[in-house]
This record gives structure tokens, sequence and C-alpha cells, in this order.
């Protein structure tokens, strides 16, 4: 009856997760939902019947019908019940962002779950017992169906529930360590000719930027990692607002690179990929990344002469921040808490407070001696607030007018940055990069929202520019592929000193057309890559197989991976391949250094 009761409860959860949204309700779509609801409840009968404790059974079901109620209103946000990854990311940085989502419909739909769980088994109870059978009976036939139609149709993870999600995530690591090496970012279409590779055509040959290695010997380096920033929301991408006209302006006399991509879409293990130049792995925590042997950009840049330092708008206790960031060499290192300011958000401090930190940090630095500057805004995350003070431009009724209101507060830290540097005469000495740390959503696609769960262009394609004071006049727009990996060797070439043995990206002045690959392990797992025109995106839950031809449709609207499945199995051969290695990097060197 408790198992009979659960299958109900779990189903009624289902519906209310997927009330408002673009699922099909056709019955063979609908069993393909509720398929792991009815394997819950034939699982949870298995146990009552072999345990007879009807007190323990009575407190199992209680704490499953409450979690279930507390997973309904963050599924319909982040269209994914909790896992764990998702559970270790929701620390008091988030304590704002989860907020926000605190009303009364959240309120109303938990409760309405609470509500039927009591009252399903009250009239359950006043049942005969064949009915239960027949519910149990219900419940088989659904798993065996349901299974195969959640195959056929693509249901973004709303297959799962609350209970199937939190299991499933540390139970599978859905991707085996395997001790690859290679160049994972050469196409295995390399030796084709673009003429004859669909869509291909389309895209400018690289540009070779050589002449500008050693440009920036003995200049001052400012990195400027944007929050949440997606290039399709800028201006010099084609968007038609301009939310960013500081950084705008710093394009026309900038190299712009059209197609720059997050390696994971989560600023962490981003920040690892960005620093070290290093893959992060796939299904191993951020903190598990600070053991990785890595040749940090900061700590070769202070070999070389130069001080270094880094600021941070939020806050180093996240998600292993403080671990990574210890271990990378930094003269000075500071975060929220010691920069203070007027507190915005849980996540962070006031971005003029940063921006006036770092200004006197330079200004006590030796003239002389060449600086290495990260600089960390958090503007632009969830939920997008900005001080009263700050200009509103974007109508706030929205997260995506909230959000580009966000990116005009963190553009204009931007440009009180630029401005100071030009008032203290050293904008001519200073080579800036600037870059995304990922991207965000806004449900272009389904389910959508945020930046942590899926590898659409909203989530991995980021805004990335570098101007070079008397050597770039106007701007010069690159259509080859980069990756946020490559920006350690990028700023190496620039200022003369060698790349690193163990760097894995590639300075983006060498000519070469190579792939962009990234990933993402918070909710779903995906695999993905970008290969000139093609995007190739692969679920590894489901074993489902995604391309797109984003010459011809970069909103990512018609999956062609049924018309070209040598190039589908080449693509899923590499991705696989790739994330073994990487994981059985991360792990090996993990292990050995307990």
């Amino acid at each position: 009856m408790r198992a009979a009761s659960l299958f109900v409860v779990l189903i009624l959860a289902k519906v209310l997760t997927l009330a408002g949204r673009n699922a099909s309700w056709s019955f063979p779509a609908s069993l393909g939902y509720f398929w792991q609801d009815a394997a819950v409840a034939l699982v949870a009968a298995a146990i009552d019947i072999s345990l007879r404790r009807p007190r323990i059974g009575w407190a199992a079901y209680a704490l499953v019908v409450g979690y279930a109620a507390i997973n309904v209103p963050i599924a319909r946000v982040l269209s994914s019940p909790l896992t764990w990854p998702m559970i270790h990311a929701a620390r008091g940085p988030l304590a704002d962002s989860i907020a926000r989502y605190l009303d009364w419909v959240s309120f109303g739909a938990a409760g309405l779950v609470v509500a039927a769980g009591v009252g399903v088994s009250w009239l359950l109870r006043r049942q005969p017992q064949a009915v239960y059978a027949w519910v149990m009976v219900v419940a088989a036939c659904v798993v065996i169906a349901g299974f195969r139609m959640a195959s056929e149709y693509d249901t973004v993870g709303l297959d799962r529930n609350a209970i199937t999600a939190l299991v499933a995530t540390p139970a599978l690591p859905r991707v085996e360590a395997s001790p690859l090496r290679r160049d994972w970012r050469v196409s295995p279409f390399a030796s084709i000719a673009p003429s004859v590779t669909t869509g291909r055509e389309k895209l400018v040959p690289a540009r070779d930027l050589t002449q500008l290695s050693g440009a920036a010997r003995g200049l001052n380096v400012l990195v400027v990692i944007l929050e949440s920033t997606g290039a399709r929301y800028l201006k010099p991408y084609g968007a038609p607002d301009d939310p960013m006209p500081n950084l705008t302006a710093l394009t026309h006399d900038a190299i712009v690179f059209d197609n720059a991509y997050a390696v994971y879409p989560e600023s962490i293990k981003g920040l690892f990929a960005t620093l070290c130049s290093r893959y992060p792995a796939f299904g191993v925590s951020a903190e598990q990344h600070a053991d990785v042997p890595c040749a940090p950009i900061a700590k070769i840049l202070g070999a070389a002469g130069y001080r270094t330092a880094l600021f941070h708008s939020g806050r180093f206790r996240y998600l292993g921040m403080q671990e990574i960031l210890e271990r990378q060499g930094f003269d000075v290192l500071e975060d929220a808490g010691a920069i203070g300011g007027v507190v915005r958000s849980s996540f962070g401090v006031d971005e003029p407070s940063t921006v006036a930190r770092i200004l006197r940090w330079i200004d006590a630095q030796d003239s002389r001696q060449p600086f290495f500057v990260a600089y960390l805004p958090a503007a632009g995350h969830h939920p997008y607030a900005i001080p009263d003070s700050a200009p509103v431009v974007f109508p706030p009724a929205t997260d995506s007018g909230r959000y580009r209101n966000a990116l005009h507060y963190a553009d204009a830290a931007l440009g009180a940055l630029l401005a100071g540097l030009k008032t203290r005469g050293i904008a001519d000495r200073t080579l800036v990069v600037v870059f995304g740390d990922h991207g965000e959503a806004f449900g272009q696609h389904p389910g959508n929202i945020g930046h942590s769960l899926f590898l659409n262009e909203e989530n991995v394609r980021v805004p990335y520019a570098i101007a070079l004071p008397g050597r770039i006049k106007g701007e010069l727009r690159v259509h080859r592929l980069a990756s946020l990996l490559d920006t350690a060797p990028t700023i190496l070439d620039l200022t003369g000193l060698p790349r690193s043995p163990e760097h894995e990206g590639l300075s983006l002045l060498r000519p070469g057309e190579p792939m962009a690959l990234f990933h993402t392990d918070y909710s779903l797992g995906w695999l993905g890559l970008r290969d000139g025109c093609w995007k190739y995106l692969f679920e590894i839950d489901d074993g489902r197989s995604k391309l797109f031809d984003l010459c011809h449709d970069p909103d990512e609207t018609v999956d062609r991976s049924g018309a070209h499945t040598d190039r589908v199995r080449a693509y899923h051969d590499r991705v696989i391949a790739w994330s073994a290695a990487e994981r059985d990097l991360v792990l090996s060197s993990y292990t050995s250094r307990r």
C-alpha cells in the first residue's frame, strides 16, 4: 500500500514539474516520462515486503515524499531534480539565488505533493489489497513500456525523479578513466579539404598572428574574466542591444575571436582550465583538481619577474575555489571578504570596491616591474543583483532584463578599471585580455536555464578579446575556434615566454583550425565539441547524439546526426576517449598525493 501510494505521489510530482512546459503528453511519451517513478515504487514495494517493519516503512515513505516535494519547485526552475553536484554547489554564496524562488507557487507545488502523500495513503488504506496489487501491476507495465519510450523521446532528463537523479549520479561514473594521451583537438576529418566537408567552407581560414609573438614583452598584463557572460548577448557578436559599451569600445582596437568556447560551463573548473591550461575532468569535484600537476600562468610570470595578483568580487569558499587558487602562485589573492565594500548579495561585493582595490594594489607596485593581475567580477551571476544606485537600462521585469542590467553594471566597472590605467599613464603599457568564463541560458532550448546543465551555444560560447596597445589598430576579427584553455599559452606567446609542456591549450597567435571540446556533469552528463561549422553533443546517460551545422543553423535547431552517421561516430569516439583520459589524469594525480 505504501508503494502504491508512492507511485501516485511521484506521478503527481512529475505532472507538476512538467506543467507549462512544451512536453508531449501523448500516451507513449507519458510512459517515457513516468517509467522511473514506477520503478522507484516497485523497488519500494520489494523493500517493504522484505523488511515487514511498518514503522521503518512509514518513516521512509515520509522521507521520500518530503524529498520529492522539495524537488518539484527546483525541477520546475532548473529542469532537473537535485543531483549530488547540484547539492554540493548549493552553498552559502548561492543563498540569494535560492531565496529568489521561494515564492507562493514553489510552496504551493511542494505542499500539494506533501498533501497528496498524506491523502493518497489515507484513501488506499481503506481499499482492498487487490487495489494495491493492481496499482503495482500498472507500475510494472509502465516500467517495461516506458524504458523503451524514453529512448525514443528526448525527455531532457525529466524522466528522472528526485530519487533516481540522486542515486544515479554517484553510483554510475558514466565515464571510465583510461590512460590515453593524444592531441584531442585535431579533427578526425583534418585531412579532408574544407570544400568537401559540408558547411566548413563558410569558415574564413585561420589568421596567422605569429607576428605578434613577443609584442607584449615587458608589458603589464590585465586579465578580466567576466562572470556568466555569453557572446550572444553582446553588440560585437550581433546582439541588437549593447549592455557592455566599454567592452564594445575595447574591441574597436583589439583581436576579437568570434568562436571562443568555455571548456566547462561553470566558474571554478573553468578557472582551473584557464589558469592551468588543462582540461577539468568529467565527474570529478573541483576540489580534487587542486592536486593536478600544472604549470600555472601566475607562477610562470612570477618567475619571469612579474608581480602577480588575483581579485575576486565573489567568495573563494565556493566549490573548491580556494583550494585551486592557493596553488596557482599568485603573490596576492583577495576575495569579497578581504576587499570589503557594499555587500549586495550572498555571492560577493560591489564591483567598484574591487576595482578600487585593484588600482590601489597597482599604485603600490614598483613601476619598473611589470604586473599580472586577474580581475574576476561577480556581477552577471544569478540573481543578477545590482546596487540601487546602478542605472537600470533594460526592463527589469524578466531574468533576461535583469541579467543585461547586471552585465551593464559589470561593464561600468570594467570601464572604470581601464580609465584608471589610463589616468595612471600605464594603459599603453598594459596587455588586456577579456573573456567570459561561460555563458547564460534563458530557455533558448527546452529546460536550459542558467549555465551549468547543458552545452548549447548560450552555455559555452563566450566573448574573447585581446587589446595590445600600439600593435593592434582597428578591430581584427578571427573566425578560428578558440578555447579558454588557450589563454595561458597565448599570453605567454605575447609576452615572449615559452609555453609549458604541461599546457594542453595552444597559442591563439598560431595558425590552425583546432577543435574546441567541452563537457558538463552537473545533472545529465554531456560531452561535446565544435569542429569547424560542426557542433556535436553526446548525452551520456541515454546515449543520444546530436549534430548541428552552426554555419547554417547557429541556433542549434536542426539535428543532422541521422544524415551524417560517419561524422557522429568519429566525434562520439573522440569525446569518449578524451573524457576518459582527462578523468584518469585527474584521479591518478589526486590518488597519488593522498
